[in-house]
């Protein structure tokens, strides 16, 4: 009997604010400014929690073997980056499937730098070049939809 009186509160405790482990998640906006890591670039992210994965703006881009070289774009520096293709997927976008190049990046947002999966594309049409999909927010953040640039990157390695 004991052991059901505290299966329920343990399940009950669950449907409580504040006894999740929100507290442990950090509140951010729906647009906020991150780094790329090692690199240090700077750049806005729009926080889209509709999106299941992540996309990078990149221009240029070329695929040798399993490496992918790209540009990103002029206003966040123009850096040239090659790196490691972890797989391809097919994303769903307005005008169809596109088979996209997915690369691994550390991203620093508010105290927390994260190692994510993101799919590289040429995004000079949109307003971000970042939009960071759930695969990246689900264990760690909160997002408020009213907010906007709250949580600056604050990552050790970042000046």
């Amino acid at each position: 009997m004991d052991l059901i009186l505290i299966l329920t509160l343990a399940m009950l405790s669950l449907l409580v604010p504040g006894t999740t482990g929100a507290e442990e998640k950090i509140t951010i906006g729906a647009i906020e400014e991150v780094v790329l890591l090692p690199w240090k670039v700077k750049l806005p992210a729009r926080i889209d929690t509709g999106a299941a994965k992540s996309s990078l703006d990149a221009r240029e881009l070329k695929v040798q073997d399993d490496m992918v070289e790209f540009k990103l774009p002029q206003k966040y520096g123009d850096l040239q980056l090659r790196l490691p293709i972890i797989e391809w997927r097919h994303i769903r976008t307005p005008e169809g499937l596109e088979r996209r190049p997915i690369v691994e990046l550390e991203i620093c947002l508010g105290s927390k730098r994260l190692r994510t999966k993101v799919n590289l594309t040429d995004r000079s049409m949109v307003k971000y070049p970042l939009i960071l999909g759930r695969n990246f927010l689900k264990e760690d953040f909160v997002v408020d939809v009213k907010r906007r640039k709250t949580t600056p990157p604050s990552c050790p390695e970042i000046p």
